[in-house]
């Protein structure tokens, strides 16, 4: 489950005012990489006239396939515009939360009205918390698929809601978002132009969809935060990609990670895949600490970033990126939660809760 960040001009990291109870609109412009590259040829061109010809060869190549992709971006924006024809995402009914049998052990936000704060406190942990961890976010991970499967047209987010709470507390766990800064629900459904944060409702869900479901479970003391986005019957080609290549920008940066590495090399390596395509990396969310407290520093910025600080092998955190089709500026409905994108662009999101090593990352989210 993302955290909500808000960067002001001394560059400061505060929750988004949409997370403690307040409507909130921003603009999170994408970001792109290049800058133009002069040449002098005046000493070569007189030596060697295959130099000029080398370049002006490589020159066409790159242009090219700028063109190329130029030509499908705009294809792909055609074929987005004519996705948002379809009635754009309506709050249906919300259904009462669900209830937690007593011998469950909830963490200590339940029964708060306000929004837990970010804390402090980076979560590494000893032997026995690695072994919490894994099998919290295991558990997690298994929620997750199930939740999958019932991803079809005609099938509610209410129902994937009561499946995934009754899986998690058969397991003896708690669902994470219930009762989290007032959230209703125990799992978070966000469909089409949601970026995350949807509440789960009446609303069917239709052929050519994408929703994304985000799981996380409190296990024995310890959270393990999950998310995919899934496919719904017949969607489009362009979509499709967008899921693809958000789902491969998690990836690329889960594969920096390790002891001493920085943590701004993780928003580099999805920069650089996502520009490729020219999609909108939201940076209004975040990944964050995860372990035995649901939301901590570090922050975890997706988009490009120069931000100090490095990871220690034991430390546990999540990297869920989310790529948009279109704009990235965004909209939060008057539940204080439910978040879309402002121009009714798809938007995709997958996440896993990962575990640094000597060597590199475990990814947790598994099994």
């Amino acid at each position: 489950m993302a955290v909500a960040a808000s960067l002001s001009h001394a560059a400061t990291l505060q929750l988004s005012s949409s997370l403690y109870g307040e409507a909130f609109s921003s603009s999170c412009p994408a970001r792109f990489v290049g800058v133009p590259l002069t040449f002098s040829l005046s000493s070569a061109s007189g030596r060697n006239p295959h130099v000029l010809k080398h370049l002006v060869i490589v020159s066409k190549r790159i242009s090219g396939l700028e063109e190329a992709i130029r030509i499908r971006r705009e294809r792909e924006l055609q074929t987005s515009t004519a996705a948002r024809r379809r009635p754009p995402l309506r709050r249906g009914r919300v259904s009462p939360r669900l209830p937690v049998p007593d011998h469950i052990q909830k963490p200590p936000y339940v029964g708060l009205k306000l929004l837990p704060e970010l804390s402090s406190e980076h979560q590494v942990h000893d032997s026995e918390g690695i072994a919490r961890m894994r099998a919290a976010c295991e558990l997690a991970a298994r929620v997750l698929d199930y939740a999958g499967t019932l991803v079809r047209p005609s099938v509610t987010t209410n129902e994937i809601d009561r499946a995934v709470h009754q899986m998690i507390i058969d397991a003896g766990a708690y669902p994470s978002p219930l009762g989290y800064g007032g959230f209703p629900k125990s799992v978070c459904t966000s469909v089409n132009e949601c970026m995350c944060h949807g509440i789960p409702d009446s609303r069917q869900l239709q052929d050519g969809d994408i929703i994304n479901i985000d799981v996380t479970v409190y296990l024995n003391g310890y959270h393990g935060d999950t998310s995919k986005t899934f496919l719904c019957g017949n969607v489009s080609d362009s979509i499709k990609r967008l899921v693809k290549v958000t789902e491969d920008c998690m990836y690329k940066g889960i594969a920096v990670c390790k002891d001493g590495a920085l943590f701004r090399k993780i928003g580099k390596r999805i920069s650089e895949r996502a520009e490729r395509f020219s999609y909108g990396i939201v940076d209004r969310f975040v990944g964050h600490g995860v372990g035995t407290v649901f939301h901590s520093e570090p922050i975890i910025y997706h988009h490009r970033n120069d931000k100090p600080g490095s990871m220690v092998e034991g430390q546990t955190f999540t990297i869920e990126p989310i790529l948009t089709l279109g704009s990235t500026k965004c909209v939060t409905w008057e539940d204080n939660w439910t978040t879309l994108t402002a121009d009714g662009s798809p938007a995709a999101q997958f996440e896993h809760t990962i575990l640094i090593t000597r060597t590199g990352a475990e990814i947790l989210t598994t099994y």
